[in-house]
């Protein structure tokens, strides 16, 4: 005699302010992180120390949660290399996107690392996707010439500033970050979309951890492990775990009642919070164009990611893939 199966029902969605307060919410919290992981780096920490520190602890969590609900690790066949791949692309986008804000203020790493939806439109379209319409094409434009005034191009030029090779190389690892994320959120999409997203959320978190931590013992980046010289650096370390865990695990478990693929666009409050918090933490203050800019970037962002009316395939993204 077969026993009855059961469908669980999907949980209803939270009313539409409560859904976006909390993504509100989030978005600051992940911005937060990235100012005191500066805050740190500034007091003599080490980048990799850093992401250790993050993924370790919201590996902890993460591992509780899927051991108190009782889900299974097992994958698709053909699915483990590509979930390999995945973590070790968001371990290289974290290590990328840490290291420009070490070297750039805060505000410009978060806007350059932020232009990988168009970068994920274009890598679709080269892999076989559909093209971009007119108005995604609209939209990169916009959204390019927004970066323009944020890396102050115009005044740079006008100027005839020389510009350190720090700044270059922070801008070029922030953009890094966001080529890498594109290809993890493809990589996601297309290759692991059958993988349950709390499974591939805790298995990605992991090999981010244990590459990390192959990397400092290896000795891969000189320094990556230094402690903070202050109490200072220790208590931006701890602020920036709890941060960044806080808003992973609330995402994790609030997802399935955010309406993402309507809401999802809200998250983009990021770079913008990360640019006042930059100004009250750290003094770090752009210049009026290069606000300006920023807001072409974050208002591009959110209308290349607007879709209305449109399902996602894959709701818990976000929170699987944050950097």
């Amino acid at each position: 005699m077969t026993q009855p199966t059961f469908r669980q029902e999907a949980p209803a969605p939270f009313p539409r302010h409560l859904a976006v307060l909390i993504l509100l919410c989030m978005g600051c919290a992940f911005a937060g992180n990235h100012v005191a992981a500066r805050v740190a780096f500034d007091d003599g920490a080490g980048v990799l120390l850093a992401i250790l520190m993050r993924s370790g602890g919201t590996l902890l969590v993460l591992a509780a949660l899927v051991i108190w609900q009782r889900q299974t690790l097992r994958l698709p066949a053909g699915a483990w290399r590509w979930q390999l791949l995945l973590g070790l692309l968001i371990a290289t986008q974290s290590l990328c996107l840490y290291s420009a804000v070490a070297r750039v203020p805060v505000a410009l790493a978060l806007l350059v690392a932020n232009v990988f939806p168009i970068l994920l439109a274009l890598l679709t379209w080269a892999l076989g996707g559909p093209r971009p319409t007119a108005r995604t094409a609209a939209l990169m434009g916009l959204i390019l010439l927004g970066l323009v005034f944020v890396l102050d191009v115009p005044g740079r030029l006008a100027d005839n500033a020389s510009v350190g090779p720090q700044w270059w190389l922070g801008v070029t690892l922030a953009f890094c970050a966001a080529s890498v994320f594109a290809c993890a959120l493809w990589i996601t999409d297309h290759k692991l979309a059958e993988v349950r997203g709390s499974v591939r959320s805790l298995l990605t978190i992991f090999i981010v951890f244990s590459s990390i931590n192959l990397a400092g013992m290896s000795g891969a980046l000189p320094g990556g492990l230094n402690l903070p010289a202050t109490s200072t650096g220790w208590l931006a370390l701890a602020t920036l775990v709890v941060l960044y865990g806080t808003g992973f695990i609330v995402l994790f478990i609030c997802v399935p009642r955010l309406d993402m693929p309507r809401n999802a666009p809200v998250m983009n409050i990021e770079p913008l919070a990360t640019l006042l918090m930059g100004w009250v933490v750290l003094d770090q203050m752009l210049s009026a164009g290069q606000v300006v800019g920023g807001v072409i970037v974050v208002t591009g962002i959110v209308l290349l990611t607007y879709r209305k009316g449109q399902r996602a395939s894959q709701p818990e993204q976000p929170v699987a893939q944050r950097g």
